[in-house]
């Protein structure tokens, strides 16, 4: 089998369970060091263990991989340089930055406490611009002194965030902002032969079962041996393929990925107009923006519609 990423060298954020152990392994099979960065921390942030990003390294090592473990916070400015070091320190490079390290904290909005706000913006948002921040940083120092490393930068967004999900207005803000965030690195830092792209993953991990129970009941578990149409290992290959140079022209572009599937997903677009010359009367302005509205929410519903086919045929 050819691999896509001989080579490479790949910093995989909460590496150690879930997608992020699956994007770890199939990053190394393909031939790229890894730096497996996990806190082992809980789904909601709390606690600390080196287990699981050493447990992956050595499943990563077994294979005949290279890998290294970080326990660094991605949420610490600092720390997440230190991340970045830990590539160069031991291999030399990078070129790749998968940014999937998260937690959960799911309230309503009028239940939401400021700390379960911050510390799940701390983690995705800002953790994920920790990374971008200093890795293309160092791309671009490496461009312009003539080393061209052809960086990839790919965010782990979310439904949540693109599509909206009551209970998760810290998670999916965050996630949201990803896709945002990718879309923008790219075009900044294009010129510097990277490309910044975002994925929107549908799998079973400890977010969609531990912390989300109703989310859980969804995505049945199957027995061993079985097809799993929601492993987190389905939503690996997209990650290396965008990380390889094969991916060179894909530029800002945000994927949902899983059940077998990938969605090529387009954002914020004009979807009907009204105009009129001269100033709008509020009362003239509404009836006109409901009738809008209606023939929008159609359109939302049969996009809902094929949707839940596609995980109905899956789950039965």
């Amino acid at each position: 089998m050819p691999r896509l990423l001989e080579g490479k060298v790949a910093i995989v954020t909460g590496a150690g369970r879930g997608i992020g152990r699956e994007e770890a392994l199939l990053l190394a099979k393909h031939g790229a060091k890894v730096v497996v960065n996990d806190v082992g921390a809980h789904f909601d942030g709390s606690g600390q263990s080196s287990t699981p990003a050493e447990e992956v390294c050595k499943e990563i090592r077994k294979n005949g991989g290279e890998a290294v473990a970080n326990y660094d916070n991605v949420a610490d400015f600092k720390a997440a340089k230190r991340i970045v070091q830990c590539a160069l320190d031991n291999f030399g490079k990078l070129n790749i930055v998968v940014n999937n390290a998260g937690i959960l904290r799911d309230r309503m909005i009028f239940n939401m406490t400021e700390e379960d706000f911050d510390a799940v913006i701390n983690v995705h948002l800002k953790g994920s611009f920790n990374m971008a921040r200093h890795a293309t940083e160092y791309w671009r120092e490496q461009f312009k002194a003539g080393n061209v490393l052809n960086g990839r930068l790919i965010n782990t967004s979310s439904d949540s965030g693109l599509l909206g999900n009551a209970g998760q207005v810290n998670y999916g803000s965050a996630k949201a902002a990803l896709a945002a965030m990718a879309i923008i690195v790219d075009m900044e830092m294009q010129r510097y032969g990277v490309t910044a792209n975002a994925i929107a993953p549908i799998a079973r991990t400890r977010m969609t079962v531990d912390a989300t129970p109703q989310t859980a009941a969804t995505m049945p578990e199957v027995a061993p041996g079985e097809f799993d149409p929601y492993s987190p290992a389905h939503i690996a290959p997209l990650v290396v393929w965008l990380a390889s140079d094969d991916a060179k022209d894909v530029h800002g572009e945000v994927f949902r990925v899983g059940l077998g599937s990938v969605w090529l997903m387009k954002g914020w677009h004009s979807v009907a107009r009204i105009t009129k010359k001269g100033f709008w009367d509020p009362e003239e302005l509404g009836p006109r923006l409901k009738e809008e509205l209606a023939k929008g929410l159609t359109k939302k519903e049969s996009l809902g519609h094929v949707l839940g086919e596609v995980r109905q045929l899956f789950s039965s």
